[in-house]
């Protein structure tokens, strides 16, 4: 569209443009002028209707929906509550409680449920008194309950790790803290939404706090890219603990990832570099560190926030390099081997304890920490202060050498130990220790017997 005139011309033109938000806008010997539609256009143009031509047409535009996220002083006085919105951040209260989803093993406790509920729904229509049969099926209800979590496999800690209404690192954070906010960016002009950070207090000391962020419905998981974190997550990650050094904070990551993400962007923005440049950072960070694994903890993308003096896991957490499906496709070739994978794998906070890579396990309710979140809440906070009280006592070299060390003896092994006759029976010959006496033996060549290998003395090479 071209605006035709000068001066006087121009500038009534562009306040007809303004002005007519719903009208036509003519060309006219002086230039543009707007128009209502109910109103005589030629009237604009001083009644020569033959020197009067539409060039464009403006339709009134929909007015936008209000800020999803108000700023405070919208609210009326008083109506301003304690919880996300006063912080102005994307996670808001679930307008209705999250639909019960029930995991393949618990079918036992839910056929309970239902008897449970057959005899109350009876009692109610025939008056009858079903009292000491509702009690004897709570018992048993409380009691199978009690055996199924108290003796879950590899691969079912996993799924109620990945249970959509496990309680995410928000809802921890909500219910720990006695006040917190939200901070954002990286500095290099990007904010990941997957990587939440921000500074809250507990018990009147201030800590940061970093962790990946799971959506709650679908629509919050593609918002948060099902907690898999880009590199500029990574980026804003490390910011805050620079943050958190500078003024003299502890840290306190929260891990629940899949993963990192592994789209081609990712790749792009240089995935494996701000991985790597973190795992590097973070031994040099000069304040405690304190990781925690709430939900999953894949890989690269959960150790990228996970190099701390301290290293804590839920009860029904898992911590795996490779998850089992990915693992079973790799080895087996089907993912219908993941159960395999996963006992392979070690991915449960209790194996991982036995092999030093965890210092301490956090229960969990009864159910997993979907069935009681804030009571999850308080047994992750009390056992962050536990350790946090320990981590306070020691001065900053000594911090830095501790969780150096802690790291340097993950996977540690000794040589020239006895070994276990159950694993030297599954061993091939050429794998086996060698008894006392016994010399090792010359790899076979063009397919002849192999031949021990005789050492040389002095002598002999004379």
């Amino acid at each position: 569209m071209e605006l035709l005139g000068t001066g006087t011309a121009a500038a009534s033109a562009s306040a007809g443009l303004r002005s007519a938000s719903n009208g036509i806008v003519m060309q006219c010997a002086g230039g543009l002028v707007g128009a209502s539609f109910n109103g005589a256009a030629a009237a604009a143009a001083g009644g020569r209707r033959g020197s009067v031509r539409v060039v464009a047409k403006i339709k009134k535009g929909k007015m936008g929906p209000e800020e999803e996220y108000p700023w405070p002083d919208k609210f009326p006085p008083g109506e301003i509550t304690d919880g996300a919105l006063k912080y102005l951040n994307r996670f808001k209260p679930m307008p209705n409680p999250p639909k019960p989803v029930t995991l393949p093993f618990e079918r036992p406790i839910v056929e309970l449920e239902n008897k449970i509920d057959e005899v109350r729904e009876l009692a109610n229509k025939t008056g009858l008194d079903f009292t000491e049969q509702i009690a004897e099926l709570e018992v048993r209800y409380d009691q199978v309950r009690r055996e199924l979590y108290g003796a879950l496999t590899p691969m079912q800690r996993l799924s109620v790790a990945r249970h959509p209404n496990r309680p995410t690192f928000l809802d921890h954070v909500l219910n720990i803290t006695d006040s917190w906010i939200e901070l954002h960016g990286d500095r290099g002009g990007f904010d990941d939404p997957a990587m939440v950070c921000g500074i809250g207090s507990m018990d009147g000391m201030g800590f940061v706090f970093i962790g990946q962020q799971k959506g709650r419905n679908t629509k919050e998981n593609i918002h948060r890219n099902f907690a898999m974190p880009m590199p500029n997550g990574y980026r804003k990650a490390l910011r805050f603990m620079r943050h958190a050094e500078k003024f003299g904070f502890p840290v306190l990551t929260f891990i629940d990832t899949p993963g990192a993400y592994a789209g081609v962007k990712a790749e792009e923005l240089g995935q494996g570099e701000a991985i790597a440049f973190n795992l590097r950072e973070m031994f040099g960070i000069n304040v405690p560190i304190i990781a925690t694994v709430i939900g999953e903890g894949g890989s690269g993308g959960a150790l990228a926030i996970g190099c701390g003096n301290k290293m804590l896991m839920l009860e029904n957490a898992v911590y795996y390099v490779a998850s089992p499906e990915a693992c079973a496709a790799i080895l087996w070739k089907t993912s219908a081997a993941a159960p395999k994978a996963a006992e392979a794998l070690r991915i449960t906070a209790q194996e991982l304890h036995k092999l030093g890579v965890v210092d301490d396990i956090i229960p969990e309710p009864v159910g997993g920490a979907h069935s009681d979140p804030l009571q999850t809440s308080l047994n992750i906070k009390a056992v962050i202060i536990k350790h946090m009280k320990e981590l306070l006592t020691m001065d900053v070299e000594s911090l830095l050498q501790q969780r150096h060390e802690k790291f340097r003896k993950i996977g540690e092994v000794e040589e020239g130990g006895p070994v276990d006759p159950h694993i030297k029976r599954s061993m091939k010959k050429r794998d086996a220790p060698l008894e006392e006496g016994e010399l090792p033996m010359l790899p076979p060549a063009n397919g002849s017997v192999p031949e021990p290998l005789i050492a040389t003395s002095e002598a002999s090479r004379e």
